[in-house]
């Protein structure tokens, strides 16, 4: 296996849209790196890059101590695993897994070991005759996978490689590939656009968005620790709550001054932009529903959505201008139902703040 390091790449498409800019990123060899990102961020693209189906219009792709930059696909050594299992429909799972490596002269008896060896890895080897017309779409993405494997490359691409598949079986087959991963200690390229998946998966999480990395991280440090209220708002379900504030000190008192009430959150805190406009984020499962004689606010009760051992409440603050809106998980026990009066209590050392004009974190 090898590293992968990519230095300021950037992609601009023919007629001037940039897909790509100013990305810097290094993958150590046996890591698990995941890009996530809403549809259009540009991470399908890197991973084309990486893959040499595509050219930058700037930048480097290094993959362990060699240049690939200029470098045909079949020349850079890598795998690719794509959402479409693209499996020969005509061949059955022994064929598919052997095929790539007879089209590189590979020797029979070579194959016939790595085939047998990778179908064991992946608890295939009992439908090694079937065709993919035969088999689920779990086991198909399986083969895919084996097909990969077989040729011992030095990095595997993986491109939304669970999407076509159903919740169950997405949950089980991520398992599998988190499982295979320790046990090959592969390097790892992973697009998706699911942020569970980003968060179960990588040993590190790249977050993009407009063709830009937002924050790269282990994955709790992404959801504690977000770079910005993008970040904050993308990693974690459900959203964030974001509320427009201002901060303001008061003998050594730091308060956040927000449209329907005022939170203190500490003395002599090193917090920049004291005085400034700021967002407030607070994750639903920082908030906490309480006696309505002691809250942080009150609200009322819109929505509760029961999800078995939890529910997520959608709750109003009143304000001055306009009803806030903010979300709360809680215990599925908890008693609240619609049009209820309840009072909320944020977590204060749970509070994250951006600057309201940029979105960078200030804490």
């Amino acid at each position: 296996m090898a590293a992968i390091k990519l230095e300021s790449l950037h992609k601009t498409y023919p007629g001037g849209h940039v897909a790509v800019t100013g990305l810097d990123l290094e993958i150590a060899d046996g890591e698990l790196v995941v890009l996530v990102g809403p549809s259009g961020c540009g991470k399908s693209t890197v991973l084309r890059l990486v893959a040499g189906l595509e050219t930058p219009t700037r930048g480097r792709v290094r993959i362990g101590e060699r240049d690939v930059t200029a470098l045909p696909p079949q020349e850079r050594d890598l795998a690719m695993v794509f959402q479409n299992y693209a499996l020969y429909p005509h061949k059955n799972v022994r064929e598919n897994l052997a095929f790539g490596l007879r089209m590189r002269g590979v020797r029979s008896e070579l194959i016939t070991e790595r085939v047998e060896r990778v179908a064991k890895t992946l608890s295939i080897e009992s439908f090694l005759e079937r065709k993919p017309v035969q088999l689920s779409g779990g086991q198909r993405q399986r083969v895919a996978l084996g097909r990969a494997m077989v040729r011992e490359p030095q990095a595997f691409l993986f491109d939304e490689p669970l999407s076509n598949l159903d919740a169950q079986l997405r949950t089980e087959t991520r398992a599998e590939l988190a499982r295979l991963h320790r046990r090959l200690a592969a390097t790892m390229l992973y697009v998706t656009h699911d942020q569970e998946e980003a968060m179960t998966l990588g040993d590190r999480v790249a977050v993009m968005r407009e063709g830009r990395l937002q924050q790269v991280a282990p994955p709790l440090d992404v959801y504690r620790q977000p770079a910005n209220a993008f970040v904050g708002g993308f990693i974690g379900s459900p959203a964030m709550n974001f509320l427009h504030c201002s901060l303001r000190e008061e003998g050594g008192e730091i308060r956040l001054e927000c449209p329907a009430f005022v939170v203190s959150i500490g003395e002599n805190r090193d917090i920049e932009a004291k005085g400034k406009e700021v967002l407030l984020g607070i994750r639903p499962q920082d908030v906490q529903i309480v006696d309505p004689t002691e809250p942080d606010v009150t609200a009322r009760v819109d929505v509760v959505e029961p999800r078995g051992s939890e529910s997520v409440v959608h709750a109003e603050i009143a304000s001055r201008n306009d009803s806030l809106r903010v979300t709360v998980v809680v215990p599925a026990e908890t008693a609240v139902t619609a049009n209820d009066q309840i009072g909320l209590r944020f977590r204060h050392g749970r509070l994250h703040l951006f600057d309201a004009e940029n979105g960078k974190r200030l804490n």
